[in-house]
């Protein structure tokens, strides 16, 4: 699928959606995409952007791959009449030029009028998606919804503490690494001493999130290890060195060591992943450092896993 395509399709699809003075841009928490809410939107409880008290008006916030924007962007300029879709229009933000199309829709409550914008962030893309029912057009009109397009801004780093307040465990240590990224609503974290522009993998990096299954059996640990870590995304010719129980925090565990190549480069690396088994769930943590490097980066994983902690 295209990323014009996958634009086309996040318009209809709204996903998920934090709010606003009626002044001064409003960033959700943990996004690096803001604007000024409409008068009567406030924060979301159940996804990243805005809602009304009936929850019935949506404006949903989202990051997208970088080529997104170009993409949209190139086709814009080439044929901004696409067939069979929304006819798109260039607008001026706080951010630069963004890319919005308006249509009229349906979902599960009945017709809505729909909006949906891209714009640059840099090394990503913002998307935002709202959904405005036909009972309030005369309030959220297109103007309106424009104008609150208009005040669209990007900032480069959220607050670390700010990240660290979404995720579903606590973590005490950081292990000193430069970049610190909470990876959109996914409850996982990112920690890195690489930059997103050039890619994480030529540094030593960790990712943290939970996985919902768990083996039910302790015959089973080795094996969901083993699956887990192959399916790790990013590596190439993984070759597992050693697998074998552990306990971490008190609770069953498994560690795997994993030598491969990863990322666009194919950069040689030396992988581990801990599981921390519980009930109906696991805490997985990743940490993969280029192998010259393993010696030095390896305390400072174990140091981040024996800093987490249940929320």
């Amino acid at each position: 699928m295209t990323y014009l395509r996958l634009f086309s399709v996040l318009a209809w699809l709204a996903v998920s959606m934090v709010g606003a003075s009626a002044a001064d841009p409003v960033f959700p928490p943990g996004a690096r995409i803001g604007m000024t809410p409409l008068v009567g939107l406030m924060p979301a409880k159940a996804f990243t952007g805005f809602e009304t008290e009936d929850q019935t008006v949506k404006v949903l916030i989202a990051e997208l791959p970088q080529a997104a924007y170009g993409e949209v962007m190139n086709a814009f300029k080439s044929n901004p009449a696409l067939a069979n879709a929304p006819k798109p229009e260039s607008l001026e933000t706080a951010a630069g030029t963004a890319y919005y199309t308006v249509e009229n829709a349906k979902n599960a409550a009945g017709t809505i009028r729909h909006y949906a914008m891209i714009l640059s962030g840099g090394t990503f893309s913002g998307y935002v998606d709202v959904q405005v029912p036909e009972n309030a057009t005369r309030i959220y009109s297109d103007d309106a919804v424009r104008q609150m397009f208009a005040t669209a801004v990007i900032r480069k780093d959220v607050p670390v503490a700010e990240q660290l307040s979404l995720m579903p465990f606590k973590v005490g240590e950081l292990g000193d690494f430069k970049n610190v990224r909470a990876l959109g609503a996914t409850g996982a974290l990112l920690l890195a001493d690489g930059e997103e522009t050039t890619g994480f993998e030529a540094a030593p990096f960790m990712v943290i999130g939970l996985m919902a299954a768990s083996p039910t059996q302790t015959d089973d640990r080795a094996r969901f290890a083993e699956q887990a870590a192959r399916a790790i995304p990013g590596m190439h010719s993984g070759r597992i060195t050693m697998s074998e129980p552990v306990r971490i925090d008190g609770m069953a565990g498994y560690e795997t060591r994993i030598d491969a190549t990863s990322g666009r480069d194919d950069t040689p690396v030396t992988l581990v992943q801990w599981l921390r088994f519980g009930n109906g769930g696991s805490l997985r943590i990743i940490g993969s450092a280029p192998r010259d490097q393993w010696e030095k980066a390896f305390p400072r994983f174990r140091a981040v896993r024996d800093g987490i902690a249940p929320r």
